[in-house]
């Protein structure tokens, strides 16, 4: 008995399977190279690299909010002391020349670039310090709630910009020890000979902190400003003192009483 024979029937598929089991092979050997390269460090340069870029990101967006609030700054000052013009062109040009510098990722490796960007910045904090300082002569102006208002926004944008600088400097360490140390530094000798280490971004910490206000200036002379400031910083430790906070107190109204009427 003749049993009827199917042509697209294949009993013996060995003709398909010599073409599909390559491809498999391969596949599977593929899968098995991406799972080993992974895990031995390939992308480890390239995230980090990435992470850093965006730290950088946050960085610039800080200071471009500080420099949003300027100009409102100057204009509400302005308005109670005019006759500290200097003090009011310095912050305007020490902003110019602040937001004209600009640097975009590719120039992160560029030590020159990062430091004009760091001294253009550090001068317009020196700027603003002048600024705030001079503010405290204008009675009205401080309690001025406009100026108020952007006092306090200006604090909680400089305490933006040292967590986003932080953050920044914490990302770029981070990469360029994987430049450095295995095994990422096996790919960076072959895949990532290109990549250089990104320029250190070291902050001025002079210029984050607020700016201090001599009184002695305005009790004083100039010869004699330095002996009383050295008293007054005496009766100001013993003022902390919980032993003796009572004496200290007096301590003070006795120096600058005698300030006041010498």
């Amino acid at each position: 008995m003749n049993l009827p024979v199917n042509p697209s029937f294949d009993l013996f598929p060995s003709f398909r399977a010599r073409r599909i089991l390559p491809r498999l092979g391969a596949f599977f050997v593929l899968a098995l190279l991406s799972a080993g390269v992974s895990g031995c460090g390939y992308n480890t340069i390239p995230t980090l690299e990435e992470q850093a870029k965006a730290k950088w990101g946050d960085v610039q967006n800080q200071y471009q909010r500080r420099a949003d609030l300027i100009p409102n700054l100057v204009a509400t000052v302005q308005g109670y002391a005019k006759q500290e013009k200097d003090v009011l062109t310095a912050v305007v040009e020490a902003r110019a020349k602040a937001t004209s510098v600009k640097i975009d990722a590719s120039q992160l490796t560029d030590p020159d670039k990062i430091k004009q960007f760091q001294e253009a910045q550090t001068q317009l904090s020196g700027a603003l310090g002048r600024l705030l300082a001079v503010s405290e002569n204008y009675p009205d102006l401080k309690s001025n709630q406009n100026f108020l208002a952007l006092q306090s926004q200006l604090e909680g944008t400089e305490n933006r910009i040292s967590v986003a600088r932080r953050d920044y400097i914490e990302a770029i360490r981070a990469y360029n020890t994987s430049l450095k140390t295995l095994p990422s530094l096996i790919w960076a000798s072959t895949a990532f000979r290109g990549n250089k280490p990104m320029a250190e971004f070291a902050a001025n910490e002079s210029a984050q902190t607020p700016p201090q206000v001599n009184f002695c200036r305005r009790k004083f002379g100039p010869s004699d400003r330095q002996g009383w400031c050295r008293w007054l910083e005496f009766g100001a430790g013993i003022f902390s003192c919980h032993a003796c906070p009572g004496f200290g107190a007096l301590f003070i109204l006795a120096l600058l009483s005698a300030g006041v009427s010498g």
